[in-house]
């Protein structure tokens, strides 16, 4: 698993939209108060059960790994001048 430059400024992006996602799929809202790694598990989860995201192998599934699918999910729905996608 290669890390993306800005991964954490991605994966913060991708808890943004994938909130609003969420929000608007009528499937829950996501809390402030909730803590990133309830986030990041719940938008992956979401993702993966819309077959937006393939889903990490058996045995893969942690927060890090998770992270990384998120901010790989965002940086596909960005546009490609977008500035956490420019080097």
């Amino acid at each position: 698993m290669k890390k993306l430059k800005n991964e954490a400024a991605l994966v913060k992006e991708a808890l943004r939209v994938g909130a609003v996602y969420a929000e608007k799929r009528g499937v829950g809202k996501i809390e402030t108060a909730d803590s990133g790694k309830l986030k990041v598990e719940y938008i992956y989860r979401l993702l993966v059960h819309d077959k937006l995201v393939q889903p990490l192998a058996k045995g893969q599934e942690s927060e890090p790994n998770m992270r990384h699918k998120l901010a790989l999910w965002i940086s596909r729905q960005l546009p490609e001048n977008h500035p956490l996608l420019v080097d």
